[in-house]
């Protein structure tokens, strides 16, 4: 009778030295493909993650100054500077004699004809920009008042705007000013911002940053307060849409600092009024990147300011802002 499983353990062999060969080439290209999917998919992620955080940074740094922009000659009831007492005066900064602070200069909160300014390329204010200023830069403030009214005035430390449909003043204390009635007028507190770029901020030491100076209170009066927006905002550059000829359209744009409301200024227009503001940011990442090198020529607003040529990832973005109450 024939032996059977002899037979069977004589055929089992193991593989051969070319078959082992061939079968670990086979495992390390479909090892090695597994981790170049991986590292191409984590870079991938890095690189989206990088540009998520750049695009962040310059949407909140826009949202944040067009809200202020947009309200910009809101003084709650109405929207006519030049119907506010108690505001600069030409000659007289404070003819009211109001508390305001001395940090950033007279007429600073005051100035209330001036509803957008700024300074081309410059930050000048006597109030330091903490961080130091970053070079090529505007700056630009913003004068208005809260768009909700306040329940009642402050105790006494806060500079706020009592307005009707027809007039307005300007006031501290707490009790709102003769001659108004709480039944036709309300009581808003006063917004000054000034906004402007610094060379090293003061949460991410190294990284450029934007900044706001605003118009605060303390108990013993009005004070200025120094925010830290943005972190990696590099560079910011605003232009002015005006109205010359009254016919509440855009006849032109202007950089910061011609004074077109100056009448002693050269740059000065009778009847020039700010429809428009026209904003330009340049953002970068907070770190550089490896593999990055950027090659890109920035030229925001009137500046250029050339190739960067370092391994930080960035964008340029603009808008063009209307200001509400601007219109006549």
């Amino acid at each position: 009778m024939p032996n059977y499983s002899s037979k069977s353990h004589d055929k089992q062999t193991g593989l051969t030295m070319v078959e082992l060969l061939v079968a670990l080439a086979i495992g390390s290209f479909l090892m090695i493909g597994s981790l170049q999917i991986y590292n191409q998919s984590r870079q991938a992620f890095v690189v989206n993650e990088s540009i998520a955080r750049v695009q962040e940074t310059a949407q909140f740094a826009m949202d944040t100054i067009e809200a202020d922009l947009r309200m910009a000659s809101n003084w709650g009831r109405n929207s006519r500077p030049l119907t506010v007492e108690g505001r600069s005066l030409m000659g007289t900064v404070n003819p009211n004699g109001l508390p305001e602070p001395a940090d950033c200069g007279q007429g600073w909160a005051l100035d209330l004809a001036q509803t957008l300014d700024g300074e081309n390329n410059a930050f000048t204010l006597p109030c330091a920009a903490i961080g130091g200023v970053q070079p090529n830069s505007d700056s630009f403030t913003v004068r208005r008042a809260t768009v909700q009214p306040v329940p009642k005035p402050d105790a006494g430390n806060r500079l706020q705007i009592q307005t009707t449909r027809i007039q307005g003043q300007l006031f501290i204390g707490a009790n709102i000013p003769p001659n108004f009635s709480p039944a036709d007028s309300t009581t808003h507190n006063l917004l000054i911002s000034t906004y402007y770029v610094a060379a090293d901020s003061a949460l991410i030491p190294g990284v450029p940053t934007l900044r706001r100076k605003t118009l605060g209170a303390n108990v013993g009066g009005p004070i200025v307060i120094d925010q830290e927006i943005a972190p990696g905002v590099e560079n910011i550059q605003i232009q002015f849409g005006i109205d010359v000829n009254e016919d509440n359209t855009v006849d032109r744009y202007v950089n910061p600092g011609d004074d077109v409301y100056d009448p002693n200024a050269a740059g000065y227009i009778p009847g020039a009024r700010v429809m428009t503001a026209r904003i330009w940011l340049v953002v970068r990442g907070l770190t550089p990147e490896v593999g990055i090198v950027d090659t890109n020529n920035y030229m925001p607003g009137d500046v250029v300011l050339g190739v960067p040529g370092d391994s930080y990832r960035r964008m340029q973005v603009s808008k063009t802002i209307l200001m509400r109450n601007a219109r006549i």
